[in-house]
């Protein structure tokens, strides 16, 4: 039987984040990323975790009735140490992830908005948040006691390689693999014949799946230090569109886990997308990226710096509340944790 959970929901531009910070059971390990791994299972994957009772809770929240297919969420745990003022599990309907910058810009402002975080009315808070890749920094913008926007510090982002031919259905396209967190593979909607638009969704799913599968056993998805980050998470298909006064503007969508859709930019996705526009020498260090998604909603990027690691980028978006929930499971309901579609 499952207690009652209560849940904070926010969305960043367009993509929900669903925050669970009480009632959770006791999970084991010492930093985010063995939690990560404990809640995994022995023989569990990314997005084929072993059961368990916090599998139960994603479960339960991921699924309709109570959610749906496209939902996205963290389970808030202690950081690795006092540095931080929170941990994190993203979850999604397939599983867990390694990272979520769209997640991130929702923690941060939930942090200030619930007076977690101190932070002045008027001026920044910064939010450090353990996450399974590493560190990050959510840089919360306030303006006459109100949060406005959220500014989400990466972990540093390496390219693994350019141009890995891949052979579809829809033709033969070359890929970019870039380490942000979690592994992206970028490619051109235009040389598979797409459009990022709402009306190729089927389309872009199935491609993104194909992509993804297709790169199951590519040597340089395999992350150099951390095997736990290892493989493609996320698939992104990005056009071009006209630059801005401010610089290069392009449209994206991403297809994650087992073909799940970000309403978003995508976080983490924009800064692999940044490294790889800075590494082909169109994108400079401070230069703004606007980046779109595929229902219009933008997040803005740049390249603030390099680390021995990659390229270090920040990414700005917007996070709203969009409900409060305590959810429930009754005994004798017998559709359990619920279902997908």
């Amino acid at each position: 039987m499952i207690a009652a959970i209560e849940t904070v929901d926010y969305h960043a531009a367009g993509e929900p984040f669903r925050i669970v910070s009480r009632g959770l059971p006791v999970i084991a390990g010492d930093t985010v990323a063995e939690r990560r791994a404990i809640v995994l299972g022995a023989g569990g994957t990314a997005t084929a975790p072993r059961p368990g009772p916090l599998d139960d809770i994603r479960r339960l929240l991921t699924r309709e009735p109570r959610g749906h297919g496209g939902m996205y969420g963290g389970f808030v745990v202690p950081p690795d140490d006092d540095e931080a003022h929170l941990g994190v599990l993203f979850w999604h309907k397939d599983g867990y992830s390694t990272a979520c910058g769209h997640g991130t810009i929702a923690l941060g402002a939930w942090a200030v908005d619930s007076g977690r975080v101190a932070a002045p009315a008027d001026g920044t808070a910064r939010v450090y948040i353990d996450v399974p890749s590493g560190r990050v920094t959510a840089i919360v913008h306030r303006r006459a006691g109100r949060t406005t926007a959220v500014t989400f510090r990466n972990v540093p982002t390496g390219i693994a390689a350019r141009k890995i031919p891949v052979t579809t259905s829809r033709g033969p396209v070359q890929v970019d693999l870039a380490h942000s967190g979690a592994c992206y593979a970028s490619v051109s909607a235009t040389s598979l014949g797409l459009a990022v638009t709402p009306d190729r969704l089927t389309e872009i799913t199935a491609i993104g799946r194909e992509i993804r599968a297709a790169l199951a056993d590519e040597p340089a998805t395999r992350h150099p230090d951390d095997p736990r980050l290892s493989g493609v998470y996320g698939v992104i298909l990005h056009e071009e569109l006209p630059d801005t006064g401010t610089g290069l503007h392009q449209r994206n969508v991403t297809v994650f886990a087992d073909g799940q859709i970000d309403r978003s930019p995508c976080g983490s996705g924009t800064s692999a997308r940044l490294a790889l526009l800075a590494d082909g020498g169109r994108i400079a260090t401070g230069e703004e990226l606007r980046h779109e998604s595929i229902i219009g909603t933008v997040f803005t990027g740049k390249v603030v710096g390099t680390h021995p690691a990659g390229v270090l980028t920040e990414v700005t978006g917007t996070a709203y509340r969009t409900g409060e929930h305590r959810f429930l499971l009754d005994a004798d309901d017998t559709l359990g944790t619920g279902f997908l579609l």
